[in-house]
């Protein structure tokens, strides 16, 4: 996690106090890849409000197909496993943001649902990481960050590695 970190602001609208945004919930979409401490660290480099709020959100994607559920295990238990670990990791970057958060976790497809939580709590920001997919790869597995920037309704916060 070096200081070679680029952060790109896409501002599409936000509340202003002056020449600054107001940012009072801000929706910060995790991934548990190793992108996510970026994004924790570059939402820690904001200047903030003291009462801004966070909501850490997580998108477990659904299995593509029957064959991607846990077999050796019974169904329920299969699909807490992936929320507890996600819980953990998303607690430890809770207890590194200033001011009250809240934690999402959802399962769907990821753009839609990032989109969906900014929208629930009126979000005035929302802070993603971007892979920097190109290429085939990008058309392939689409990019989470690009659908987030063109559906979301208020500013979002690209971070690339």
């Amino acid at each position: 996690m070096g200081n070679g970190r680029r952060g790109q602001a896409i501002l599409t609208s936000a509340q202003h106090k002056g020449d600054q945004p107001v940012l009072k919930t801000i929706v910060v979409a995790l991934d548990g890849s190793d992108l996510s401490e970026y994004v924790i660290q570059t939402v820690q480099e904001l200047q903030l409000q003291p009462d801004s709020q966070f909501i850490l959100c997580h998108v477990i994607p659904p299995p593509v197909s029957d064959l991607e559920m846990v077999a050796d295990l019974p169904h329920a238990y299969a699909a807490e496993v992936p929320y507890r670990n996600v819980e953990k990791q998303i607690e430890a970057y809770q207890e590194q943001l200033p001011g009250e958060s809240q934690v999402e976790i959802v399962s769907g497809d990821p753009a839609e649902e990032i989109v969906r939580i900014a929208n629930i709590y009126h979000a005035d920001l929302i802070a993603i990481g971007s892979r920097g997919l190109q290429g085939v790869k990008r058309i392939i597995q689409g990019s989470v960050s690009s659908q987030v920037v063109e559906s979301a309704h208020c500013s979002v916060l690209v971070v690339k590695p």
